[in-house]
């Protein structure tokens, strides 16, 4: 599944904590029982036992839609939910011992610290942008934010959905036409903190970010664009400004 906030089950999980911030749990809770019962994948399902499982009161029902949660994650296995691992297991941890079972619970904190958080991901990657490049040019972090005035990044930020990137370009600065670069990273990179495991469980738009340079190796011209509300829609959450970047 390619992470989309227009697919259904996606956007039924969307609604939902839009629910939770206005303090309507019950709605919520709702909403991604629905999620739960129209998934059609095991990635679909695996987001929607995510959020049932924080709508628990009882330990024990939490407990048992986390392991769900996780066994649908395996079963998954790919770029999109490996960062979802860490803490899936240590709210696992957690539930256990309030269960009082600590072998359990020491087991599932040590599976928890197990993973290296270095992405596995082969690409290929994009970076959306206006700016005109050449094949051999390279992005380099110390640019403004497209997203915060006056913020330089420390980073340089790519993905590996073209349409993410495609989106990217589309709402950076400026009036130029929006390209998506095919781009190689020149040195380590790392999940992008600004969106993995923040609203949805792992990194599920695949977005990374490096101190190194990527080097331009192609350009793509097929993506799928966004319709001209859709923009509107992301411009004004842009605007409200909600959450500060990790940068």
């Amino acid at each position: 599944m390619e992470f989309s906030p227009y697919n259904g089950v996606v956007k039924l999980c969307i609604q939902g904590m839009v629910m939770d911030d206005r303090d309507r749990s019950q709605e919520a809770s709702k909403l991604f029982q629905q999620a739960w019962n129209e998934a059609s994948d095991d990635h679909e399902r695996f987001l929607a036992a995510h959020f049932i499982a924080r709508h628990q009161k009882d330990v024990a029902d939490k407990l048992r839609w986390l392991e769900t949660a996780l066994q649908l994650a395996v079963k998954v296995n790919d770029d999109t939910v490996r960062a979802a691992f860490p803490p899936l297991y240590s709210s696992i941890a957690e539930c256990f011992e309030e269960l009082g079972e600590r072998d359990a619970a020491k087991e599932n904190h040590e599976l928890a610290g197990s993973f290296d958080g270095e992405p596995t991901d082969k690409g290929p990657f994009y970076h959306g942008t206006k700016a005109d490049l050449q094949v051999g040019d390279l992005l380099t972090a110390g640019s403004e934010s497209n997203y915060q005035a006056e913020l330089v990044m420390n980073h340089v930020y790519f993905t590996a959905l073209a349409n993410g990137a495609g989106l990217a370009a589309s709402l950076a600065k400026g009036d130029a036409r929006e390209r998506v670069y095919i781009v190689e990273p020149t040195g380590g990179f790392e999940n992008d903190p600004n969106v993995t495991n923040k609203k949805f469980p792992g990194n599920p738009t695949r977005s990374y970010r490096s101190t190194a340079p990527l080097m331009i190796v192609g350009e793509l011209t097929d993506w799928a664009k966004q319709t001209p509300d859709n923009l509107n829609e992301w411009r004004e959450k842009l605007a409200k400004g909600e959450g500060k970047i990790i940068n």
